[in-house]
């Protein structure tokens, strides 16, 4: 009996532990809603079309569960490096594999999801899991999407992505679920700037949970130039740690 209610109180123990560490990640990079007048996050209100580097779409797990997965999608960054997206390795909590592929579509299709994909311009919308972190007692920090306007040949620093936010999400916009703040969807949506060349363009989704305590997710866009934009000169700039490109260019680059 002394046994099995040890057993019992660690299973708990543990369960407790889970739901306390459980953090959130970007689940779904291009969420388009069913109806439009009347948005939202569950899987009734609206359908992914794209997801972020390397995401395992046929894993099984349930929404929200692939934070006690191997690899884990959760990923905290290390305030001493600030690797701007998980490399399996670093991370106070290293997480899956989001760095750059190389062609980039190397990390979309067959067991992972489809590379996401919008015009210069239009609004889109990113879904994640409140992770216990959507409650009432809970601060409503915001996530930050950041994007760098230029074509990059590899992905900038944590600094380049700070100085390329383009959109600030409230991390508690969410579609409640009664009795399992763990798995509740939230959500929030962004416009893709209108100016952009047609090409390939990095996006960073990053939360602060607590002070320096930092959860990202990487992902590419496929970016469809409108009007004039189209037709930039070719420019060489600085951003971060990287060198960027005003082209169109090849994703194989």
């Amino acid at each position: 009996m002394i046994f099995r209610t040890s057993v019992i109180a660690s299973a708990a123990l543990a369960l407790v532990a889970t739901m306390v560490e459980a953090h959130s990640w970007a689940d779904c990079v291009d969420w388009r809603f069913n109806d439009p007048a009347k948005p939202g996050w569950r899987a009734s209100d609206g359908k992914c079309f794209g997801w972020a580097r390397q995401y395992p779409v046929n894993s099984g797990v349930q929404f929200g569960g692939l934070d006690s997965s191997s690899p884990s999608r959760h990923y905290q960054q290390n305030p001493k490096d600030f690797v701007p997206c998980s490399d399996h390795n670093h991370g106070i909590e290293p997480g899956a594999d989001e760095t750059r592929q190389s062609p980039i579509s190397k990390a979309y299709g067959g067991r992972f999801g489809a590379m996401a994909a919008a015009t210069a311009g239009q609004e889109i919308c990113v879904r994640w899991p409140a992770k216990n972190h959507a409650k009432k007692d809970e601060p409503n920090n915001r996530v930050m999407i950041n994007m760098p306007q230029t074509i990059l040949t590899k992905d900038p620093s944590q600094s380049g992505f700070t100085a390329a936010n383009i959109a600030k999400l409230d991390y508690k916009n969410c579609n409640q679920i009664a009795g399992d703040t763990d798995h509740t969807p939230c959500g929030g949506c962004f416009k893709v700037p209108a100016a952009l060349v047609s090409g390939t363009y990095v996006i960073q989704w990053r939360w602060m949970l607590n002070n320096d305590e930092y959860y990202t997710s990487c992902w590419d866009l496929q970016v469809k130039a409108t009007g004039g934009s189209a037709t930039a000169t070719p420019v060489v700039a600085g951003l971060g740690n990287s060198t960027t490109v005003f082209a169109d260019l090849a994703e194989d680059n």
